[in-house]
């Protein structure tokens, strides 16, 4: 019991070892905007919290608007998912090694909130993109990524049928589509009022 216990302890609040992320959780004054939820406790700096906002950041060098402008809509979703990656101390229970150059460790299936999926799949349905995993296989020749030769840009609908599609797909695994609600202590959530304090605490205390 005593070493189940430990082992539990070793996957709560924790924060994983990748390349912008704090050695350990605390709280943290000033989040800016949609990462402001995590500001009592975050494994994400102030300053990872208002570069996860732009379109262009230096975080990953990533471009949103890869295939003409995400709408906002839909854009927040991205941002409240960086946000939720970068931030959030209560992700031990799906941490994993990484083999790749810029991070030891990783997040996989990760179960996400039912309504979070499919918000963020209706928000996005209409933008368009040119790919289905979004780690890999881009051309990064100008320092930033866009679409590799030869592909097409299409709405996220085609690209993505279902919600679990978007939620599964896009970031090789990251995320599992759970069929629990918010508010269910069974998953995930990517949005939540940090006045009713975060559920992420108690779900990730049950899947340890």
């Amino acid at each position: 019991v005593l070493a189940a216990e430990a082992g539990k302890d070793l996957l709560l609040n924790v924060c994983m070892d990748a390349k912008h992320h704090k050695s350990e959780p605390g709280p943290e004054g000033k989040l800016y905007e949609q990462c402001s939820p995590w500001k009592d406790n975050a494994c994400c700096t102030a300053n990872t919290s208002l570069e996860a906002h732009k379109d262009q950041s230096y975080l990953y060098n990533f471009n949103w608007n890869h295939c003409g402008v995400m709408p906002p809509k839909c854009k927040r979703h991205f941002i409240q998912d960086t946000c939720l990656y970068e931030c959030s101390p209560n992700l031990g229970p799906w941490i994993e090694q990484a083999d790749s150059s810029w991070r030891r460790e990783r997040i996989l299936h990760v179960p996400l909130c039912r309504e979070d999926c499919e918000e963020w799949w209706q928000d996005c349905k209409d933008a368009l993109t040119c790919k289905e995993n979004w780690h890999k296989g881009w051309n990064w020749a100008t320092g930033t990524n866009r679409c590799p030769w030869g592909s097409v840009c299409r709405p996220f609908s085609q690209v993505f049928p279902r919600p679990q599609d978007l939620c599964e797909k896009i970031w090789s695994g990251s995320f599992r589509y759970s069929p629990e609600p918010r508010g269910s202590g069974r998953c995930i959530q990517m949005w939540f009022d940090p006045a009713q304090g975060n559920p992420n605490v108690a779900v990730a205390e049950y899947f340890a």
